[in-house]
């Protein structure tokens, strides 16, 4: 029975790179989108794109279609890993229990803060608490050779997934490691939620993955490997 295979589907980029001297946004952001195969499991990472774009990517990538798509993870509840995910209700959607409970309640904080809201803001509220109903908290394991990655710091709870084929392992790291750049010079995502968490995360990750899949980045092989 063949093992875990995966792909990059569209490769992420950010809205500004301070490593590139950028000090405000300059490009739209979307997160780097992975997919995973086991079995007939069919695991789309980070649904990023705009869904029409996703589609037609998704399709070139793997001759597949969104319908085929069995199970969404998402490496943080950040709106630009999850733009496209109402085109993949169908599928059950995942996300780290902890990014999933500390998202919702910080949804609904504003959502009892209405008065500080404007009309626009609250109903935008309102439908991301109502998005978070088709999520489940994410298993440890999916199956033998996909296993959940915590990876906390990028957000409270942002979490990566670890495949483990025979002869490698590879980590879809999220905004744990935000582009291969900021892996190589040891950096953390300016934005990230917890500046130490999100450092040693960076140290977890290159201590085990031989592939790295980072959150806004094409995949590398790890620097650790290099040597």
């Amino acid at each position: 029975m063949p093992g875990v295979e995966y792909s990059v589907i569209s490769i992420g980029t950010l809205s500004r790179n301070r490593l590139w001297g950028e000090a405000a946004a300059v490009r739209t952001a979307h997160a780097t989108t992975t997919f995973i195969r086991e079995g007939k499991r069919a695991i789309l990472v980070d649904p990023s794109l705009p869904a029409v774009a996703l589609r037609a990517r998704f399709n070139e990538r793997t001759g597949m279609d969104l319908t085929d798509v069995t199970d969404v993870f998402c490496t943080t509840l950040r709106p630009v890993h999850r733009r496209s995910v109402e085109a993949l209700l169908k599928a059950k959607c995942w996300a780290a229990e902890k990014e999933l409970e500390t998202y919702r309640a910080y949804l609904r904080e504003l959502a009892d803060s209405g008065q500080r809201l404007t009309g626009e803001q609250q109903l935008d509220v309102e439908a991301d608490l109502k998005l978070l109903e088709h999520f489940s908290a994410a298993p440890d394991k999916f199956s033998e050779q996909i296993h959940l990655f915590p990876l906390n710091g990028a957000s409270p709870g942002s979490a990566g997934l670890l495949l483990t084929p025979p002869a490698t392992t590879i980590v879809i790291a999220g905004d744990a490691v935000v582009t291969g750049e900021h892996l190589l010079r040891g950096q953390a995502w300016q934005g990230c939620y917890d500046a130490e968490a999100a450092l040693r995360s960076i140290q977890d990750v290159l201590d085990i993955a031989d592939v790295i899949v980072p959150g806004h980045d094409n995949l590398m092989i790890s620097p650790q490997r290099w040597l």
